[in-house]
Parts: C-alpha cells; sequence; structure tokens
C-alpha cells in the first residue's frame, strides 16, 4: 500500500508519496492560489497527478489513485471539519470556510479521502516517526503564522467531539498573575488584537510570527519598507546581537509562551511538547520556557519534555499521508 499525503498551506500546497516502510518516493511543493476555492481543488488534483506519474517514470511503480486500499490518500487542512454541517471551519485561509473540501475533492478525484486539520497532521507525524516517537501523550504545536496544536494519545490522534481538540491558540492568553511583584517578573499584557476568529487577546494574536511582531513593536529601520515594525525574523536577529529592546520582546514571548503550555500541561499533563513552524527553529526557546514555566504549573516539578520537530516542515505533508 501507499500513502500519499497533501499539505494545503496559505501560502504553499505540498505532496509526498510514502511506501508501505515511510520511504518518501515523491515530494514537491506549489504556490496556493490566493483566495480562489477552484483553483486549490484543481492544483490538489494536478499534484496528485503529478506525483503518480513522477513515481511511475522514475521508479517504475504504478499508484494505482482509484483503489483506496491500494493507495491512501491524507490531506492536512487549516481550520477543521465541522460536525454540524460537513464543511470547513476556523481556517485562516477564509476561502476554504464554508466549503465541502473532503467531497468536492472526492468528486473531482473518484475516489474518498481521509482529511485532518494541519496541526493534527503535524502532531500525528512527529507522534509516529519524529521528536515524540514512543510517548504516551503527545501535544504538538504551531507557532507559525497561526498557532494550532493537537493531541496524539497512546498512538491515537484526538479530534473530540467538535472536531477541535488542541485548538489552544483560540483560548485567552493566560494571566498567572504575571503582573504582580511576587511572580518576580513584570510584563504588560494590555496590548490585546483582536483575531480573526471573532475574539480578542487570543494565544494566537500573542504567540504567531505576526503577533509577536505586533506585541514588540520595535521600529524599524528606514531602510527596510512596508511596515512600521520589524517582524520576528529580525527581533530574533537583533537579540541574539545583544539588542536590548529585543531582548527584553524576547523575554516577553518566552513568558507569554509558557503561560500558554503551562494552561495545556494543567489539564492534559503530556509527556512531550513538541513544536513546529517558523518560530520552532528558535534554539533560545527550548532553554527558557522550561526555565520560566515551573513558576507557572500546579507542581512541583515539570517532568514534559519541549522538544522541536525532527520532520521540520514536512512534519504536516507526512502526518497527512499516515492519516
Amino acid at each position: 500500500m501507499f500513502r500519499i499525503g497533501i499539505d494545503l498551506g496559505g501560502t504553499k500546497i505540498e505532496a509526498i508519496v510514502l511506501d508501505e516502510q515511510g520511504q518518501i518516493l515523491f515530494r514537491d511543493r506549489v504556490a496556493t492560489p490566493q483566495q480562489d476555492y477552484s483553483a486549490v481543488l484543481q492544483t490538489i488534483v494536478s499534484l496528485i497527478g503529478q506525483s503518480a506519474a513522477d513515481v511511475l517514470s522514475k521508479r517504475g511503480i504504478r499508484l494505482d489513485l482509484n483503489n483506496p486500499a491500494a493507495t491512501k490518500i491524507g490531506l492536512a487542512t487549516p481550520g477543521a471539519m465541522s460536525r454540524k454541517t460537513g464543511l470547513i471551519k476556523n481556517a485562516n485561509s477564509t476561502c476554504l470556510n464554508g466549503q465541502a473540501l473532503d467531497k468536492d475533492l472526492a468528486l473531482l478525484l473518484g475516489r474518498p479521502i481521509k482529511l485532518a486539520n494541519d496541526a493534527n497532521c503535524f502532531v500525528v507525524s512527529e507522534a509516529h516517526d519524529g521528536a515524540a516517537a514512543g510517548a504516551s501523550v503527545v501535544f504538538g504545536v504551531i507557532l507559525g503564522t497561526g498557532v494550532g496544536g493537537g493531541f496524539v494519545i497512546n498512538g491515537q490522534l484526538v479530534e473530540g467531539a467538535n472536531a477541535i481538540a488542541g485548538e489552544w491558540g483560540h483560548n485567552p492568553l493566560p494571566q498567572f498573575g504575571v503582573q504582580s511583584s511576587a511572580s518576580g517578573y513584570s510584563i504588560n499584557d494590555d496590548n490585546r488584537a483582536k483575531c480573526y476568529c471573532g475574539q480578542t487577546g487570543c494565544i494566537e494574536t500573542w504567540l504567531s510570527g505576526p503577533g509577536f511582531a505586533r506585541a514588540a513593536a520595535l521600529p524599524s529601520n528606514e531602510s527596510q519598507q512596508g511596515s512600521a515594525f520589524i517582524d520576528s525574523h529580525e527581533i530574533i536577529r537583533r537579540m541574539r546581537s545583544g539588542d536590548e529592546d529585543a531582548s527584553k520582546a524576547f523575554a516577553d514571548y518566552v513568558d507569554r509562551l509558557s503561560r500558554a503550555l503551562v494552561s495545556v500541561i494543567n489539564i492534559i499533563d503530556p509527556d512531550v511538547i513538541v513544536l513546529g513552524g517558523g518560530l520552532s527553529q528558535v534554539k533560545e526557546i527550548y532553554q527558557q520556557v522550561p526555565l520560566r514555566w515551573t513558576r507557572y504549573v500546579f507542581s512541583d516539578e515539570i517532568r514534559t519534555r519541549l522538544v522541536q520537530n525532527m520532520h521540520g516542515d514536512s512534519s504536516g505533508v507526512r502526518g497527512a499521508a499516515w492519516l
């Protein structure tokens, strides 16, 4: 049996083909059509066809796309499928919202597919054969343009009664009395932002890459065009060069991330938290967050490990294939 995974992202659509041993036979990515649902569907169908043709021409292996028992197809998508309507909801790629994505693709392909949230696919990949392999309870976190999450418990993806398990990014940022002198650290969380979900002050508005830059509000140089403030990459660069304002902004980010993760630890007490997304590449997070979150957790110790993903930005597409 062969597995095709598709990762539908806001800027790129990636495809992968895995053989029975999990070895990669094909991998490619293309730009995501912007705010054009029909074009998104056609791009996915084209990528699937291209993957089958490439594997046949280069390896002499025929993928039977019409036989679900011989070739499985999984799709990682932003948002989730509503159990009430069967339509996509909560996707930050808003052209997907209100669409019957799985049914529309099944109609075009002439066969069913398996669909799951992109953060869920990420944690499936990392729990299966990645940084959290062998752990009983795994929480996967995406820290990128948005903030998502997902759970795998005893090797099984937990989607929940409402298909929103792990959507911690749309909870309010926990306070834990951080402005109290007793905490030993002063931070101002008053500058809350409106989230695309309609709420204000969501974790995503603080911990996503754009949220980090917004909260830091560090002015850009005259040579930088298009924004009054520097982005998260520049904040990290300046922090590493010793800039005090950037260092304070990163310390604030670490504190907010610590509080947000502790709110999850206090509920499901995971063995491993594995980070993905662009900000997961910041090595200082793995050094500083475990030092700070001890002051917020409801325990005398934390054995939960905070780790970086193993499969990089391929975790989502690999997880889609493993579905």
